[in-house]
């Protein structure tokens, strides 16, 4: 009896095993928000699931009125390398870079009163964008049906500036751009497996709340606050000595932009090290040189770069040949510098509503700086120390502080650079706006 019970359930495991991989196994991946950087993640990691899940196919649920070229591009290049079949379902609408992520499918359904092209490169206020960049665009849509066995020509079409093509679900059949009308993914899916048993798995029961988490971080409109907290923090702690609210917010707004992005894989780890090394390049500037030089603006620039591309998918960087393509990187450059500039006169105005108020002490550093304790303003009339000597009163690492022979503490810099010690003899060489510049005797 015992055997006769495990002979029986090796065959009911096996024959449940067989009836499994009979199944036609379909991933749903639900597209229904503007094309930008966390739509490109749910893409990507939706096709990593599916793959995973040992679909053998993915249904891409689209509603889309299109967004960002670049992450368009980045799922297109991401459809086109899938190994496994991929349908395009619209689900009403496809237009734009929608339209784009349509034509990299395979195979497109769609439903009744739904529309699928009008891919003409406009900017966020809805105006036409220079030929340059609709040139870039008809070269996407172009090779994009072409890998897929589409009529390129009526792929370019859809970019024209003078008359945009959009098409009906009857017009997308005559030209060979859908393979039939469907009124929902189980109906795609039934025309696709045919006679085949089929199961649909859908994306959203795969997500785990760390996945949800990363995709409301890497909303647009909230990476654009995190941008805005990063500088403005930067720049109201520069504003205001001392480590107080502003350089945590910074801080914050820093971990709350890159790291999303990095544990989607959108975020490469030479942009966090770049955007360190402009953070250490200001610091260098303000507290260890005088004035604001090189040094700054160098630290200036690879914040910026920094905070630019880790919003572009770096692949889509360089063209097949290994040359640089700056077209994805132009939208996020200007993006940024919005930001900053917004953050800068939001700061300049929250300073000046704060500052009168007891909450600004606990937000940065408020001391009076007596002439006692070393402190000085701009001092006018120090011509006359030139050629004399002067003691080192703080260490200068250049610029620091020496005492004259009268007791009078200033400011000073040694002129050819290095280090000075407290208690030390210097020669002053030559005295600009309220500083001393000295050498070692």
């Amino acid at each position: 009896m015992k055997r006769f019970l495990t002979i029986f359930s090796t065959l009911l495991i096996s024959v449940s095993a067989f009836c499994t991989d009979s199944l036609t196994v379909f991933y749903r991946i639900r597209l229904d928000q503007d094309i930008d950087p966390s739509s490109q993640r749910l893409v990507t990691l939706g096709l990593e699931k599916a793959e995973q899940a040992g679909a053998d196919y993915v249904i891409l649920d689209l509603n889309t009125y299109g967004g960002a070229v670049n992450a368009a591009d980045s799922i297109r290049s991401a459809l086109l390398r899938y190994e496994k079949p991929v349908v395009a379902y619209v689900n009403m609408q496809a237009a734009s870079a929608g339209a784009l992520i349509s034509i990299a499918c395979d195979s497109i359904y769609m439903k009744t009163g739904s529309s699928i092209g009008a891919a003409t490169v406009v900017n966020q206020t809805g105006d036409v964008m220079p030929d340059k960049y609709q040139s870039f665009m008809r070269g996407m849509m172009r090779s994009t049906a072409q890998a897929t066995g589409r009529d390129p020509k009526i792929a370019e079409s859809m970019t024209d500036t003078a008359n945009v093509l959009s098409m009906t679900p009857t017009e997308a059949i005559e030209v060979g751009y859908c393979e039939g009308i469907c009124e929902s993914e189980y109906e795609v899916a039934e025309k696709v497996a045919g006679d085949k048993e089929f199961v649909i798995k859908n994306m959203e029961d795969d997500m785990t709340w760390l996945d949800k988490l990363i995709q409301l971080l890497l909303n647009p409109l909230l990476q654009s606050i995190f941008m805005m907290m990063i500088i403005g923090g930067i720049f109201v702690e520069i504003r205001t000595p001392g480590i107080g609210l502003p350089l945590i917010t910074a801080l914050v707004g820093a971990l709350l932009y890159f790291a999303p992005g990095y544990l989607g894989h959108l975020v490469e780890s030479w942009e966090i090290i770049l955007f360190t090394v402009g953070l250490v390049l200001i610091g260098i500037e303000i507290f260890v040189l005088p004035g604001f030089g090189v040094c700054g603006i160098s630290g200036i620039i690879a914040v910026v770069v920094a905070l630019a591309f880790a919003m572009v998918d770096n692949a889509e960087l360089f063209h097949w040949d290994g040359t640089l393509n700056l077209q994805p990187i132009i939208q996020p450059l200007g993006i940024v510098i919005l930001s900053a500039t917004a953050a800068i006169f939001g700061s300049v105005w929250l300073v000046k509503k704060l500052y009168p108020t007891r909450s600004f002490d606990h937000i940065a550093l408020r001391q009076e700086m007596k002439a006692e304790e070393g402190f000085t303003g701009v001092v006018s009339g120090l011509e006359g120390l030139v050629g004399e000597t002067v003691t080192v009163f703080t260490d200068l690492r250049p610029g620091g502080k020496v005492m004259t022979a009268d007791g009078r503490i200033l400011e000073a810099t040694l002129k050819f650079g290095g280090f000075a010690s407290k208690g030390d003899s210097l020669k002053v060489v030559s005295a600009e706006q309220g500083r001393l510049y000295c050498e070692k005797l």
